[in-house]
């Protein structure tokens, strides 16, 4: 599940909304919906994030959230090292190839590291 999808199904389940009328209400297939919230999907498009957006009536903060969640949601990602050391190489390499052994707290570690150097810059 990506984080757009997780916050997608919240966002139903608060509202009482199933996938089927959702989908329906939003002219998408429900089995485009649920692979959507499953990850198995990639990013929605720009659009489809409006629409969303649109149909839980979200505001401001709410609805940049949402935007930010769709822009970090793309579960087939593909990284670019050339240029770059190569230490940088080896560890985008050893997570692709370990990231599904780290433990969700070991996950949350990293993230929280990465997101206070983002701030930083």
């Amino acid at each position: 599940m990506t984080p757009f999808g997780r916050k997608v199904r919240e966002l139903r389940k608060q509202k009482n909304v199933s996938q089927k009328q959702m989908a329906g209400d939003l002219g998408v297939s429900a089995a485009y919906l649920s692979a959507l919230e499953h990850g198995h999907r990639g990013r929605p498009s720009w659009a489809l994030v409006q629409q969303i957006i649109t149909y839980f009536d979200l505001i401001w903060d709410d609805a940049e959230d949402l935007e930010e969640l769709a822009r970090l949601s793309h579960p087939k990602m593909s990284i670019d090292t050339a240029g770059l050391s190569p230490e940088a190489t080896k560890l985008v390499n050893m997570l692709s190839r370990n990231i599904h052994r780290l433990s969700l707290e070991e996950v949350k570690n990293i993230l929280n590291y990465l997101e206070k150097k983002e701030e930083l810059s």
